[in-house]
């Protein structure tokens, strides 16, 4: 594996890191916890040690599976969670994934982190990042106060902003790095899904952020997951994909061959990978891992011929053009409204 200092703090992080998420929750097929444990377990084993997760995953669980695979090498990984969404008095089963009501609050703030730190069995958090915060949670004096207190009391080391549910949040991005100067924000960034982030890279770079860039196989396209006619099954998040937007995604796909195969030194989703790590503001990519043999693919990504100038050159005529596909839909592929 490869490492890359998180923007201006001392955490060093795995280039290819592990959104728990996958693991942690149904959303992506995965239902049996001591598989997502084992899983953990061989990331490690294979280099990876930032781990990225939310107190919303699972009502907890996916922080509780990451301690029973890797409590006890706790002092070499990097930790990351999230806090806002208040599952505690809104847990349990939802509608589809809608989003459950959101708390900042400072009162809430605490006591979600002491849930988070007992379930983690540890006394602090590497990264707290803010789960899909609006903008009035990153104009709030009260909130950046609380966790700059907890910072002093050693409970977190340092404190991010993670945005979402989707593609956009434009706005709260630039305030978190332009006001707040947080030194991590996580975003959705690939191939197919370019902005807003790409806006992003040149006021990270001016206020020291480091990028974490989530879902960068957009769900599945990039990384030969999705097929023509395949279906998910009832649990996973994006079995209510529309089949015209699969066909007319992968039509997009098929523009990139040039990127991938025996030629090139790389498979798709390897070339996904270094598209993102070729930015470098991004600190880390999160790819969605769900069996082994993506862990190993994904994993050796680093590894593999980054892509030249006239390779990403391609891919940007390619999104200026809309990948000259006619009526083309916009990939909304990085739900997370946990």
């Amino acid at each position: 594996m490869k490492y890359r200092r998180l923007s201006n703090t001392d955490l060093t992080v795995s280039e290819v890191g592990f959104g728990v998420w996958s693991v942690g929750t149904t959303w992506w097929g995965v239902t049996d916890e001591q598989f997502g444990i084992d899983l953990l377990r061989k990331a490690h084993d294979l280099g990876i040690t930032f781990f990225d997760n939310a107190d919303s995953y699972g009502d907890g669980r996916a922080e509780e599976m990451l301690v029973k695979a890797l409590g006890d090498v706790r002092d070499k990984i990097v930790i990351g969670t999230k806090f806002g969404y208040d599952l505690y008095r809104h847990g349990g089963e939802r509608s589809g994934h809608q989003e459950r009501p959101q708390d900042f609050s400072p009162g809430h703030v605490r006591f979600a982190l002491e849930q988070s730190l007992r379930r983690l069995q540890t006394d602090y958090i590497d990264l707290y990042q803010l789960h899909n915060p609006r903008l009035p949670a990153i104009e709030s004096d009260e909130l950046f106060a609380t966790l700059d207190d907890l910072k002093r009391e050693g409970k977190i080391r340092y404190y991010g902003v993670a945005l979402g549910p989707d593609i956009g949040w434009e706005e709260e991005g630039m305030a978190a790095m332009r006001e707040r100067r947080v030194p991590s924000v996580q975003i959705i960034y690939s191939i197919l899904e370019r902005d807003p982030a790409r806006n992003f890279f040149p006021v990270a770079q001016e206020c020291g952020t480091g990028l974490l860039s989530r879902v960068p196989h957009a769900s599945g396209l990039l990384d030969g997951t999705y097929r023509p006619g395949m279906a998910f099954p009832s649990t996973d998040h994006r079995a209510h994909r529309k089949q015209e937007w699969l066909e007319n995604s992968l039509r997009k796909v098929g523009q990139l061959d040039f990127l991938y195969g025996e030629d090139t030194g790389r498979t798709i989703g390897q070339a996904a990978i270094q598209f993102a790590l070729a930015q470098p503001t991004i600190s880390s990519v999160l790819p969605n891992i769900v069996n082994e043999a993506q862990l190993r693919e994904f994993a050796a990504a680093p590894f593999t011929p980054p892509l030249s100038e006239e390779e990403l050159s391609c891919t940007a005529d390619l999104d200026d053009h809309d990948f000259y596909v006619e009526e083309a839909t916009p990939a909304q592929a990085g739900q997370d409204g946990a």
